[in-house]
C-alpha cells in the first residue's frame, strides 16, 4: 500500500555523516572523562530539540521541563554503557520518548486520585502547546495560527501514533532514524504514521472545512 503524505511533511535535514559521527564521538570521550565541556556541549546541542519533542509527547507541555531534566539525567547516568550502535541523537531521543512515555504513565495515575479530592484542581492541567523555541521544519512550513491549530489537534492523537507522526513530519526524520528510536520495525513505524495522520486529519475535520488556508496546508503532496 502507498504510503499517503501531508502537505507539512519535509523531507529529513538532519542525516547521520561521518562528521557527524566524528563529533559524537569526540563528545563521548569528553562527557565519559567527566570534561565539564563536553557536558556543555551536549546541553547546547540537544537540550532545545528534546524539550521541543518531550512537550508534544506529555499530555501537559508544563510538565516538559522536569521530563527533559530527568533526560539529561539518564543520559549522564548511562553514558559511560552507550556502545554507540547508533548515532548519539538517536540514542537521546529513544531515552526522550521513553521518560515522557514514563511522565504520561506517573502523571495519568497521580491525576485520578487527585479527581476525587479536587475535580476543580486538576481541571485546567490540558491547556495549549508550548510554542517552540528553535525554529525547525515545521516553522518553516506553516505559519504560527495554523501551527497553533495542528498542535492542539496533535494532542488528540494517540500518544503511540504521535511519537512517531512527531518524529516524522516535525522533526524530520527518516524512518529508519524514527525505527531505531522506538525500537520498532520499519513496517510498525509506516503502520503508525499513517494511523497518526489518518487519527490528525479526523481530528482537524471541522477546522478544515471551515479554513480554506488550512485545508490547502493539508493537500496530499504529488
Amino acid at each position: 500500500m502507498a504510503d499517503t503524505t501531508v502537505g507539512f511533511q519535509l523531507e529529513s535535514v538532519l542525516r547521520f555523516s561521518p562528521d557527524v559521527a566524528q563529533e559524537d564521538s569526540a563528545l563521548l570521550e569528553g562527557l565519559r572523562s567527566g570534561d565539564g565541556a563536553a557536558y556543555e556541549a551536549l546541553i547546547q546541542r540537544y537540550e532545545k530539540p528534546v524539550f521541543n519533542l518531550v512537550s508534544r509527547l506529555v499530555d501537559d507541555p508544563a510538565d516538559a521541563a522536569d521530563a527533559v531534566q530527568e533526560v539529561f539525567l539518564r543520559v549522564f547516568r548511562k553514558v559511560a554503557w552507550f556502545r554507540g550502535e547508533s548515532a548519539l541523537k538517536t540514542w537521546i531521543y529513544r531515552i526522550a520518548i521513553n521518560e515522557a512515555r514514563n511522565q504520561r504513565r506517573w502523571f495519568g495515575r497521580h491525576r485520578q486520585r487527585e479527581v476525587g479530592l479536587d475535580a476543580e484542581e486538576s481541571s485546567g492541567r490540558h491547556g495549549m502547546w508550548l510554542e517552540d523555541q528553535q525554529p525547525s521544519p515545521f516553522d518553516i512550513a506553516l505559519d504560527h495560527e495554523t501551527r497553533a491549530l495542528i498542535e492542539d489537534a496533535l494532542n488528540e492523537v494517540s500518544p503511540t501514533f504521535r511519537a512517531a507522526l512527531v518524529l516524522r513530519e516535525i522533526e524530520g526524520l527518516s524512518y529508519e532514524e524514527i525505527a531505531e528510536i522506538l525500537e520498532v520495525s520499519l513496517g510498525t513505524v509506516k503502520s503508525r504514521i499513517l494511523r497518526g495522520r489518518q487519527a490528525l486529519r479526523k481530528s482537524l475535520g471541522a477546522r478544515l472545512e471551515a479554513s480554506p488556508a488550512l485545508r490547502l496546508a493539508f493537500q496530499p503532496a504529488e
